[in-house]
């Protein structure tokens, strides 16, 4: 899809106020459905990839997105829509054009810098953005509450309402001219998961007094200052008590779905998330792939599972889902004798079968979907099919319903 597929029937008046009900076409679709996305009216499914705080610390020679203007072209070839990115507003807050030296949260993964590095989050924020929209790329705003060496901000957030006044703070410093470019902002990754949430106490539930508190007041504060947008938490957890869980201050859902979420394939290879030590991927390497083709049917049978959970709580709940990090392995990378074409077969299945419920306004490819993973990025073709496959999805029958 080229930039003239996106087509914007209202105009983008001043900075803070409302967008007007501007529609962004997606070219034709089979759908019949339609989800509006902070004033873009979809007409046909997203194709989004998860960029995480790579977008920013992973800019040293060969480390995939030193050059933006080619990783952002090579996203569109592949047929990409949107990107979803760490906005790191806590530091935004304390200091938007201050350079910041930040800690890893890990070296084993691919996934931003595997050693400290140092970020001006703007303006480098407005100029990715501007790029972004450059080529009809859609934005999704998240954080992973990163680590500085200095001041250890992401631990001193003591209110939803800091939350909240921290968000305002990041969506005031983005350049007016720019927010047209926003799908959604996501105030948290993967709430309340401690790695994410270090201002909360380990165990936090999000299903909860407290945990519905911190969500609804703090979305209440940015959507005072900017009602336009469409705003969520992310999830990873608690899957179990969906049915109980008080979401009404959420635009849509953005559950994080793998098979490995729904069975106990980690255990069975002894995985146990080493962060800093590489035996986790030693053990992947002696098991991961053999214990998947041992039973290839009974593996995407939990992927389906947890697939029809995510579209029962749609449906329940009226709210389109959105999903960055999906489908096969939490977990992998270009490593010696790890192969990719048995994820990239998972993935495919939960693509496929995500898309076929039309619950889904947009959808990732999978968590590995960036070109720091070459083993995956590489294969242009698989993923023109994947986001082709995305593209002709149905989108929800019901209208995403924004909360005042």
């Amino acid at each position: 899809m080229n930039r003239r597929d996106f087509i914007k029937t209202s105009s983008v008046v001043a900075a803070g106020s409302m967008l007007g009900g501007g529609l962004t076409s997606l070219g034709a679709a089979p759908a019949s459905g339609g989800v509006t996305l902070s004033g873009h009216r979809l007409k046909r499914p997203l194709a989004i990839t998860m960029w995480d705080f790579s977008w920013l610390e992973r800019r040293w020679p060969g480390a995939g997105y030193e050059d933006w203007d080619q990783a952002l072209d090579e996203l569109k070839a592949r047929g990409y829509d949107a990107v979803r990115i760490d906005a790191y507003p806590h530091l935004i807050a304390a200091g938007a054009e201050r350079e910041w030296e930040l800690l890893p949260c890990w070296n084993q993964h691919d996934w931003g810098s595997p050693a400290r590095c140092r970020v001006r989050v703007q303006p480098a924020l407005n100029e990715f953005i501007a790029k972004c929209g450059k080529r009809g790329l859609l934005v999704g705003l998240s954080t992973w509450f990163r680590e500085d060496a200095s001041e250890n901000l992401c631990t001193k957030i003591a209110s939803p309402e800091e939350l909240g006044r921290i968000w305002k703070a990041t969506l005031d410093s983005i350049a007016p001219e720019l927010r047209r470019h926003i799908l959604y902002v996501d105030f948290c990754n993967e709430f309340p998961l401690h790695i994410s949430t270090p201002f909360l106490p380990e165990g936090f539930k999000r299903h909860s007094p407290e945990g519905e508190r911190w969500m609804r007041d703090s979305i209440a504060v940015a959507r005072r200052a900017y009602p336009q947008f469409s705003y969520t938490f992310s999830f990873t957890s608690e899957y179990d008590t969906w049915r109980e869980q008080n979401i009404t201050c959420l635009d849509f859902l953005e559950p994080h779905v793998w098979m490995t979420s729904f069975c106990d394939y980690y255990r069975q290879i002894d995985y146990k998330w080493e962060r800093f030590d590489p035996v986790g991927y030693e053990k992947i390497v002696a098991q991961g792939e053999t214990l998947y083709r041992s039973k290839p049917a009974y593996w995407q049978s939990r992927l389906e599972h947890g697939i029809n959970i995510m579209a029962d709580w749609s449906r329940a709940s009226g709210k389109p889902l959105i999903t960055t990090e999906c489908w096969a392995v939490v977990v992998y990378k270009d490593w010696p004798l790890l192969n990719w074409d048995w994820v990239k077969d998972l993935t495919a299945h939960g693509v496929r079968k995500a898309s076929a419920t039309g619950c889904w306004a947009a959808m990732a490819t999978s968590n590995f979907c960036g070109p720091q993973f070459k083993g995956m990025w590489r294969d242009i073709a698989w993923h023109r099919r994947l986001t082709d496959m995305i593209h002709h999805g149905q989108l929800p029958d019901y209208p995403l319903q924004m909360k005042s």
